[in-house]
C-alpha cells in the first residue's frame, strides 16, 4: 500500500506488475482487459495455444438461447464456458466468469459478441484452429456461392452426436405452445429468394432505422435463424427459436407469446407485415424482399345492398342511387383468403360424421372477377367480386377454417382436395393481366396443416426440399419423409405456391 501511495505521488516509476495489479482491480470491462494486458504481455503470453483444450464439451454447447449472464442475467460482455456451457458476465477478477473458472475449474471460455476465446483464470486469448467449429456453430456464414448452390445439393450433414440431417429440413423446439409460429417460420425459410437474402447479413446491416426502433431486432433474429436452419455444420440435428421468439414477443406487444398457442394466419400476416415495416418498405411505394416476394394486386368490387327489411318496392327504387353503385378499388394482397364451403353434417351408417371435401379450384373461384359474395358489417350489407391483376412469384393460400364470434371459435374441417403441382391461375387474371403476366402456372413448395380442436390443436408442416425433390413433414424436433400423395389428404390451413418461370421443368416430386 505505501508503495501505491508513493506512485501515486509521483515519487517513483510504477513497475509493470504493479500496473498490471492496478488494472485488473479496476477494471472488468473485456476489451479494456485485453488492451491493458498487451501493453505488457508478450505475443505469446497473451495469444497462445491451451493446455485445456481438451476439456471442451461440444455436447452442451447451445447457442441458441438468450445470450444472457445465467447469475446477473446482463447482456453485456457475456461469455460462454465451454466446458459446461453456461453463460456468465466479464472475465475480470470480481467477474462472474472469473469467478466460475476458479470455482469449478473451467477455463475455456468464448466471448458471444466478439469471439475471442480466453483461458481464465489466466485471462490470456487462445489462439486455436481447432475451435473455429465452435464460432461458427454460433455465427454461421454463407458465401455467394454456397447459397446459389443450397438447392442443388442433396448431401446430408452429421451433427456432433452423429445424426444426420438435411440443411434446412430441421426441427424447430416447441418451447411450450409455438408451434404455430414454427410452422410459419419453416415455411419462410423454405422460400429461396426470401432465405437468400437472409442468409447474407450484409443485405439489411446497413439499413437505417430511426433510433430506438425495436422492430429492426426482428430482421436481426429472424436472419440469425435462418443462418442456423440452413447450418451445414450444427452440433445438434435441431434449432431453438427461443430468440427469435423473444423478438416476436416483444415487437407484436405480447401478441404472440411463447406459452400460448396462437392462430398460424393471424401470426403471418403480422408477421410478414412486421418484416416489410422494419425493412423500411411501406404498403405503396418503397419494396422490400417481402414484397418483392410475395406481393400480388387484385380489383375488389363493392356493392352496397339495400336493408333486408325494406319492401320490394323500396329496395328496388334505392338499387339505382348512386350510393348503391359498384364501385372498384386496387389493392395489394401478401395473401390469399380462400373460403370453405358451410361443412354439412351427414353421417354414415356408423354414426360418423363424414367429413366433406372440396377441390381448390372450387374454392380459387372466388377470384375470377364474377362469383359475388355478400358481407355484412353491423349495419350494413354488402356483394363483393374479386379479381387478381398481378401474380406474385410466390403466393400464399389461407384456407379458411375458423370461424369466430363472441361465444366460440368453430372449426371446419372440410379437406381440400389441391394438385402438388401445375395449377394455372391464368383465368383469374383480369384481361390486360393475362396478357402481361408469361406465366402463370404454380407448384407447391409448403404446406401447414392444423390438427384437432381449434383452441387445443397442433401445428406441422410438409416442406420440398429443392435439391432432392423429395417432401418432408415436420413437426417440432420430428423429421420424417412423406409421400406427396399423403400431403392432400391434411387439413392444409396455410400452403405457399412458387411461381414457374420460363422453361422450369417439374421435378417437385409430384
Amino acid at each position: 500500500m505505501a508503495l501505491k501511495r508513493r506512485l501515486k505521488a509521483g515519487s517513483m516509476k510504477m513497475p509493470l506488475w504493479v500496473k498490471r495489479e492496478r488494472d485488473l482491480e479496476e477494471d472488468e470491462d473485456d476489451d479494456e482487459v485485453s488492451m491493458r494486458y498487451r501493453r505488457y504481455e508478450p505475443e505469446d503470453r497473451r495469444s497462445r495455444h491451451c493446455p485445456y483444450l481438451d476439456t471442451i464439451n461440444r455436447s452442451v454447447l447451445d447457442f441458441d438461447f438468450e445470450k444472457l449472464c445465467s447469475i446477473s442475467l446482463s447482456h453485456i460482455n457475456v461469455y460462454a464456458c465451454l466446458v459446461c456451457g453456461k453463460y456468465f458476465q466479464g472475465r475480470g477478477l470480481k467477474s462472474h466468469a472469473y469467478i466460475h473458472s476458479v470455482q469449478f475449474s473451467h477455463h475455456v471460455f468464448l466471448n458471444l459478441h466478439t469471439l475471442k476465446f480466453y483461458c481464465l483464470p489466466d485471462n490470456y486469448e487462445i489462439i486455436d484452429s481447432s475451435l473455429e467449429d465452435i464460432t461458427y456453430v454460433l455465427k454461421p456464414t454463407f458465401t455467394k456461392q454456397q447459397i446459389t448452390n443450397l438447392d442443388k445439393q442433396a448431401k446430408l450433414s452429421r451433427a456432433y452426436d452423429g445424426t444426420t440431417y438435411l440443411p434446412g429440413i430441421v426441427g424447430l423446439n416447441n418451447i411450450k405452445a409455438n408451434d404455430y409460429a414454427n410452422a410459419v417460420l419453416q415455411a419462410l425459410s423454405n422460400v429461396p429468394p426470401l432465405r437468400n437474402y437472409f442468409l447474407e447479413e450484409e443485405n439489411y446491416r446497413t439499413i437505417k432505422r430511426p433510433p430506438g426502433d425495436i422492430m429492426f431486432l426482428l430482421v436481426q433474429r429472424f436472419g440469425e435463424l435462418m443462418r442456423k436452419l440452413w447450418n451445414p455444420r450444427n452440433f445438434k440435428a435441431h434449432v431453438s427459436p427461443h430468440e427469435m421468439l423473444q423478438a416476436v414477443v416483444l415487437c407484436s406487444k405480447k401478441t404472440f407469446q411463447i406459452t400460448k398457442q396462437g392462430d398460424g394466419v393471424d401470426f403471418l400476416s403480422w408477421f410478414l407485415n412486421a418484416l416489410n415495416l422494419a425493412l423500411g418498405g411501406t404498403k405503396r411505394k418503397k419494396k422490400t424482399i417481402v414484397t418483392d416476394v410475395f406481393q400480388g394486386s387484385m380489383r375488389i368490387f363493392t356493392k352496397k345492398l339495400p336493408h333486408p327489411d325494406l319492401p320490394a318496392e323500396e329496395k328496388e327504387h334505392l338499387m339505382h342511387n348512386e350510393e348503391y353503385q359498384e364501385t372498384m378499388v386496387e389493392s395489394t394482397f401478401m395473401y390469399l383468403t380462400l373460403d370453405l364451403p358451410t361443412a354439412p353434417l351427414y353421417k354414415d351408417e356408423k354414426e360418423q360424421l363424414i367429413i366433406p371435401q372440396v377441390p381448390l379450384f372450387s374454392i380459387l373461384a372466388k377470384f375470377n372477377g364474377i362469383a359475388e359474395k355478400e358481407y355484412k358489417t353491423y349495419k350494413e350489407n354488402f356483394l363483393k367480386r374479386f379479381q387478381l391483376t398481378k401474380l406474385p412469384p410466390y403466393l400464399i393460400f389461407c384456407i379458411k377454417r375458423f370461424t369466430k364470434n363472441n361465444f366460440f371459435v368453430e372449426k371446419n374441417p372440410t379437406i381440400v382436395n389441391f394438385p402438388i403441382t401445375n395449377v394455372d391461375l391464368r383465368e383469374y387474371l383480369s384481361e390486360e393481366a393475362q396478357n402481361v403476366h408469361k406465366h402463370t402456372t404454380y407448384d407447391l413448395v409448403a404446406n401447414i396443416v392444423h390438427d384437432g380442436k381449434p383452441n387445443e390443436g397442433a401445428y406441422r408442416i410438409h416442406v420440398l426440399h429443392h435439391g432432392t425433390g423429395k417432401w418432408y413433414e415436420l413437426q417440432d424436433l420430428q423429421v420424417t419423409d412423406i409421400l406427396p400423395q399423403m400431403i392432400t389428404l391434411s387439413e392444409a390451413y396455410i400452403q405457399i405456391w412458387k411461381r414457374r418461370e420460363d422453361d422450369e421443368t417439374n421435378q417437385l416430386g409430384a
